[in-house]
């Protein structure tokens, strides 16, 4: 399949369970941002796992009542500070109006996963072949998260173009959206099995594309859908 941004074609539809709402999405939301702040608190503060499996729940639960749906956000390969100083101000409005923010990995510094442990209603991150050991005592080779229903996996690697959904369709039989990096090239398929494969590229090192780039995406009753690539400028230093 060829890289989105280079000629790529239409995409198969991605079915999904539906969204049954039960408290306004705004309210929801603003539970959510509570419960997780209150987990990352009590991480902290308290030893009892007890009390960080019921925020967590209440987080989950506010999550999935939005009758607007799930917005995601995904990113990959920031590179910082190395290709950029920060991230472009347009992600970071993204990160504050997500519901859950995936990023695929290349981080290299950590302290932009730090801002976005804090900023971020929800974070499901892996690391990069470029992040050290520090980033990889904190995040997984292979994250994996389940919303409304659907298994999303996020990985950094996924080897090369020629032959990546017949791979991926292997390594990830119970994954409905596989979210990974590597490559700074956007990337948007469905394998025939219905896995649907997202690269967002680099909001930071555009490398040979006309811009940087990161996803958003939204998961409603209809599925997983306005799914959309936005091109960004490099930050200014």
């Amino acid at each position: 399949m060829a890289e989105v941004g280079a000629g790529s074609g239409t995409d198969a539809a991605h079915p999904v369970s539906a969204i049954t709402p039960t408290v306004p999405s705004r309210t929801a939301n603003s539970l959510a941002r509570i419960a997780f702040s209150f987990v990352r608190v009590n991480r902290q503060a308290s030893e009892d796992p007890t009390v960080l499996v019921v925020a967590a729940a209440v987080a989950d639960s506010a999550l999935s009542a939005q009758s607007e749906g799930v917005r995601l956000l995904m990113i990959s390969d920031t590179h910082l500070p190395v290709r950029a100083k920060k991230l472009p101000d347009e992600v970071w409005a993204a990160v504050a109006a997500a519901d859950v923010v995936f990023h695929a990995g290349d981080w290299v510094g950590v302290e932009l996963l730090d801002e976005l442990e804090e900023r971020a209603t929800r974070l499901v991150a892996c690391w990069g072949n470029n992040d050290g050991t520090e980033l990889r005592a904190r995040l997984p080779e292979v994250a994996r998260v389940e919303l409304e229903g659907m298994s999303f996996a996020v990985v950094h690697e996924t080897g090369t173009a020629a032959g990546r959904e017949r791979r991926c369709e292997s390594a990830y039989p119970d994954v409905d959206v596989l979210v990974f990096g590597h490559s700074h090239i956007p990337w948007d398929t469905t394998t025939p099995r219905g896995l649907r494969l997202l690269n967002p590229g680099s909001p930071t090192d555009r490398r040979r594309q006309p811009y940087g780039t990161f996803l958003t995406a939204k998961l409603g009753a209809s599925g997983l859908d306005e799914v959309v690539l936005h091109p960004v400028e490099r930050p200014r230093a």
